[in-house]
Parts: C-alpha cells; structure tokens; sequence
C-alpha cells in the first residue's frame, strides 16, 4: 500500500462520522462553555450562528442604504434640498449615480456634490428644458449630455 502522507492515511483510517462531528466543532471552537465542546450542544449554537449570519447579511445591505439615505438628506438640505427633491431632481436631470456614491461624495468631495446640487435645484425650479436647453450648465459642473437623436 502506497501512502501518500501522513494525514490521508490517518483520515482513511477513520469513520466519516468522525470528520463529520470535527467539522462541526471546528465552527464551535470559539463558543463559551459546553458549546465548543460537546457535539450535541454545537450542533445547534453552530446551524443558529449560520441562521443569525445570513439574516445579517441581508439586514447589513438595509442598514448601509439607510445610512447613505442618511448622509445625503444631511448634505443635501445644507444645500437647501431635501432628500426626495433632490434626488428625483437628479433623476430628471440624468445624472445616474446610485446612493453609495452620491453619499461617498458628500463626505470626501463637497465641492463636487455642491455642483449637483446646483444642478438639482436649477432643475426643479426651471424645468429639464430651461435647466440644459441653453447648454450651459451652472458653475463648476462638467458633464456631457447625452442627444438621442431618432
């Protein structure tokens, strides 16, 4: 017989169940108590942790689009927006950046995010036709405006 190491001789040498019970205890090592070392009591704190992790993982992506959300309505009413008006106003004016970024923005680049809110606020008090019509957008923005031409 020709053994290849050490540890698949040892692991051919042993029941399945074995490995079975160790995979579930190498989750529990880091529990208090019993928990990390009785494999009727890891089973269920380890298959709880596993619930508990996904759940937070879905509650992780509520919990940062609440405080982008957050973020945005403090800078934007520094700005003299409020939340939904300027974000529609965005949306009006086809500027397509998502709240991630329009929060990392009002944090590390004021200036930038001062610039769209000039333009939200141009736009909802001239209208989409009076606010680019001319080309000319307000101070300190660049952008390029997308023609469809049909």
């Amino acid at each position: 017989m020709v053994v290849l190491s050490a540890a698949r001789w040892v692991r051919s040498r042993l029941s399945d169940r074995f490995w079975r019970v160790q995979e579930v205890l190498k989750y529990a090592r880091h529990f208090r108590g019993r928990k990390n070392r009785c494999y009727k009591l890891a089973v269920r704190s380890v298959r709880r942790a596993f619930v508990k992790s996904t759940k937070a993982r879905r509650e992780k992506k509520r919990f940062l689009r609440a405080l982008w959300i957050t973020r945005i309505e403090a800078a934007s009413l520094e700005h003299g927006l409020k939340y939904p008006a300027f974000i529609s106003n965005l949306a009006k004016s086809q500027v397509e950046l998502n709240r991630k970024v329009l929060a990392d923005l009002a944090i590390y680049e004021p200036k930038t995010f001062k610039s769209l809110a000039a333009l939200a606020q141009r736009r909802r008090q001239e209208g989409f036709l009076a606010a680019l019509g001319d080309g000319k957008e307000p101070e300190g923005i660049f952008s390029r405006i997308v023609h469809h031409h049909y």
